[in-house]
């Protein structure tokens, strides 16, 4: 498992939870979250992409050690050889579902969370940005679950679910299979992100080819399976309590809608809710905003440290 480091090595511990699944770190932009002069950042790839190994881009690649629980596992153990104790958890898009559910399993090792584009990866949530977004997008989603249609497997939209089909050819030992597959899934996920980014333009991280499999690969994966967490995380945000939040998200997300994090501010009293009314699955203000965000745990983390007395 590959993971880095930034900042100060005696800050106030950070840990960033890329999207995806299997976006990777990629320059580690994600830096501009926090403030590195009292922040100790550690980041990490998740199992099968960007640098850890083996990628879920070769197609004989297994998952079946692939899902959150072991992502929570491999979080852990980055935690305990490092001698971190407990950390503030900062997650985008598919980061935030992971974050939220390492929170519900570890929140004795959480000192506050930040999410943005939130998620928690339901059936509800996946089955809109697979198939209702048809509805938007009709032209692009036609091609698309054509694709999966022409492919022999057996699936017909409006018989079957369009995320298992995609998992099935992108699990195919078959390469040419897969290949084209993740093509297809590329396409798509440029076409529902486009309204909020300012219009569809193809993502020059689909040129490379490992990362465009790893990519469709982990995402149809984990989003057939319901992002692997059973109960939903909305119904154990009760193991959030006491624990501070900040959810942000754009309005103009439509891939995300604003719903969920709507939904999970009501489930967790601990939390502000911030909604960007000019960004979409992301952007600069957004960002901007997770920094100020991140240095008011830091400040607080900080100040707990101290006492009672300090803290006033």
């Amino acid at each position: 498992m590959y993971w880095e480091e930034w900042g100060n090595p005696d800050g106030v511990p950070a840990l960033h939870v890329h999207g995806g699944p299997g976006g990777g770190l990629g320059t580690s932009g994600y830096r501009q979250r926090f403030a590195l002069d009292v922040t100790r950042v550690v980041g990490f790839e998740q199992r099968g992409c960007g640098r850890s190994t083996p990628s879920a881009g070769e197609a004989d690649t297994s998952l079946v050690d692939n899902d959150t629980a072991h992502l929570i596992g491999d979080m852990e153990a980055v935690r305990v050889h490092l001698g971190i104790d407990a950390w503030i958890l900062n997650g985008v898009s598919w980061g935030s579902t992971l974050a939220l559910a390492y929170a519900q399993a570890h929140p004795e090792r959480v000192l506050g969370i930040v999410l943005s584009a939130v998620t928690t990866t339901s059936r509800a949530e996946v089955d809109w940005i697979s198939e209702g977004m048809g509805s938007i997008f009709p032209e692009a989603w036609d091609r698309f679950a054509g694709h999966a249609e022409q492919a022999g497997i057996g699936y017909r939209r409006g018989k079957g679910r369009l995320v298992e089909a995609y998992a099935q050819l992108l699990a195919s030992p078959d390469p040419t299979v897969q290949d084209a597959a993740s093509r297809e899934w590329a396409r798509w996920e440029d076409t529902h992100v486009s309204i909020g980014a300012g219009g569809f333009y193809p993502d020059p991280r689909w040129d490379d080819d490992q990362f465009r499999r790893t990519f469709a690969r982990l995402t149809a994966h984990y989003w057939s399976h319901g992002g692997f967490c059973d109960p939903p995380l909305l119904q154990r945000m009760d193991l959030l309590e006491g624990i501070r939040g900040t959810l942000i998200h754009g309005r103009r997300d439509i891939s995300s809608p604003a719903v969920t994090a709507w939904q999970l501010h009501r489930a967790w009293p601990g939390s502000n809710l911030v909604i960007d009314e000019g960004e979409g699955h992301g952007g600069g203000s957004m960002t901007a905003r997770c920094h100020a965000a991140n240095v008011d745990l830091v400040a607080h983390a900080e100040s707990a440290s101290k006492g009672p007395s300090a803290a006033g």
